[in-house]
Order: C-alpha cells, then sequence, then structure tokens
C-alpha cells in the first residue's frame, strides 16, 4: 500500500455478503438499515467491488464483518473471507474482523489465529447487535487481552444505530450497550489497547469527546453521518484536542465516501487539520508506511 497517493483512509467499511451468498443481516433488518440511511437501491457489494471502487477513487478501506450470530441467528460474512480479499488487493483494503463475544473461548482462540494467520489489523464491535456491555470482564476481556497483546484495534460501535430502526421494538436490538462511557473502564484496565469509537455517539456525543480526551489510547471515526449533521462541540475538539485522534470513515455502502467527502469540503475545519483527519491519523493509528 502506498500511503503517499493515497487520497484518504476510510475507517469504517462493511462487507454485507459473501462470495458464498449468505448476509450478514436477514432481510428485514437491512431492509430497515437501507430505508433508514436512504440507500438508493439498498445495494450490498460485494469484497471484489469494494475493492475497485475504492482503488478507483484512491483511497484505502478498512473492511469487515460484525459476527452477532448468537443475538440474531445470521451467519456473519467469514472473517477469512474478508482477509482473503484483503490479501489479494492490499493496495486498497486493510483487513478487520470480528467475533461474537458470546463464542468465549472459541472466540479467543479464533482472534488469536485471524492475527497470526490472516494478517487482521484490527475487531469490530457492535454491541447494540451483539448484545453485550463492553465492560463485561467475565464476557469479553479475553478478547481484549489478544487485542492489546498483539497490538490490534479494537473498533467500537457507539450511539444510535440504523439497524433495527422502525422495526417493532427496533428489531430486539437495545440502545443501552453502545454508550461510549462503558469502553472508558476498557481502556483504563487495557491502558495499551488502541481503541476507535465508531460514529458520531448521539446521544452521548459529551461522553465520547470525554473518554477520548482522557484515554490517550481511544480515537473517534466520524463514519454513519454526513459531516453536515456532526454535533457542534465534535467539530470543535476535531479542530483542536483531538485533531490527532479523529478519523474519517463512511459506514459505506449505507453511506459512501463521495457524499461524505462532499459534505466535509463544507465543514468549517482548520487547513492543517483536514490531512490528518483524511489520512494522516489513521496512517499513524494503522501503522501504515
Amino acid at each position: 500500500m502506498n500511503v503517499a497517493e493515497l487520497a484518504a483512509i476510510d475507517v469504517h467499511t462493511h462487507a454485507e455478503v459473501s462470495s458464498r451468498g449468505h448476509a450478514s443481516l436477514d432481510d428485514r433488518l437491512h431492509k430497515a438499515s437501507g430505508a433508514y440511511f436512504k440507500v438508493e437501491g439498498n445495494r450490498r457489494p460485494t469484497l471484489e467491488e469494494m475493492a475497485a471502487y475504492y482503488r478507483e477513487r484512491k483511497m484505502a478501506a478498512v473492511v469487515f464483518t460484525v459476527d452477532a450470530e448468537s443475538a440474531t441467528g445470521t451467519a456473519p460474512v467469514p472473517n477469512e473471507e474478508v482477509a482473503e480479499a484483503a490479501a489479494a488487493h492490499p493496495d486498497v483494503l486493510i483487513p478487520f474482523a470480528s467475533i461474537d463475544p458470546f463464542r468465549g473461548r472459541a472466540g479467543v482462540r479464533q482472534a488469536r489465529r485471524l492475527v497470526a494467520d490472516h494478517g487482521v489489523r484490527g475487531f469490530k464491535f457492535h454491541p447494540s447487535i451483539q448484545g453485550f456491555f463492553p465492560h463485561d470482564r467475565d464476557l469479553v476481556y479475553g478478547l481484549y487481552e489478544v487485542l492489546e497483546e498483539t497490538g490490534t484495534i479494537a473498533l467500537f460501535h457507539t450511539g444510535q444505530t440504523g439497524i433495527g430502526a422502525g422495526v417493532p421494538g427496533g428489531g430486539g436490538i437495545r440502545l443501552k450497550y453502545s454508550n461510549p462511557l462503558y469502553v472508558d473502564d476498557v481502556a483504563a484496565d487495557f491502558p495499551q489497547l488502541k481503541i476507535i469509537l465508531a460514529h458520531p455517539s448521539f446521544p452521548w456525543q459529551d461522553e465520547a469527546l470525554a473518554v477520548a480526551t482522557h484515554k490517550p489510547g481511544v480515537h473517534i471515526d466520524l463514519s454513519g453521518w454526513s459531516p453536515k449533521y456532526f454535533p457542534p462541540q465534535l467539530v470543535r475538539y476535531a479542530n483542536s484536542l483531538l485533531q490527532d485522534k479523529v478519523l474519517f470513515g463512511s459506514d459505506f455502502p449505507v453511506l459512501t465516501p463521495d457524499r461524505w467527502l462532499a459534505d466535509f469540503d463544507r465543514l468549517e475545519i482548520k487547513d492543517e487539520v483536514r490531512p490528518k483527519i483524511l489520512k494522516e491519523n489513521a496512517a499513524r493509528l494503522l501503522g501504515l508506511g
């Protein structure tokens, strides 16, 4: 990967469909998410299509599935398939993985194997969909130990989610799990763990800013929202105290980098901060040359 030639690094994209034909969300939740984000055509691009899409734009993309099989009953796109696609397209795809916390010791072993054998650079957690509190010591601390030991990144969904929005009962998905303040415990107990709080964390934006300001290893990605809707305090901190810890992310395919960047161009971000958000902070966090 030639970082110097990249226009940006998108740290938040989803592998939603496997080459073997199954998707990571059932049709009911997928359609609800598409309606929430107003996705035209409700597409589910393949990993090959994602690589071509980002290559055309001279961008790199962190890509992952979400393993929430215990909670949803739906098998995820295999982590190995994501890693293999990234290995086939190393100029544009950076592999993250996802482990259902309820897999227990088997999940811990799987995490070690994915890092050692497949070059996975981080792990995505979605507390609301997976149905767990990030600071649950008995359930998930074994996974964090692997991540801290191997130097891989923990990326946590925070705040509201479009998954289940508008479905009766929210599809059973509970928002409480994704308060970023729970991740503060994780950052305190694993001080060397690199953490990303994904998304503007509505309705807990101030909590996210507090955690990222207080804990050196905690970063914030800006995915899942058009920049024109960013809370003013998030923009203020991105321009100042957190300018080295805020990252560009789109949430592709539900929000495209084209739309995100067009709105970001109109955001009041300092000229010297823009390249940090779009590429430099992510390159440093990911250890890219």
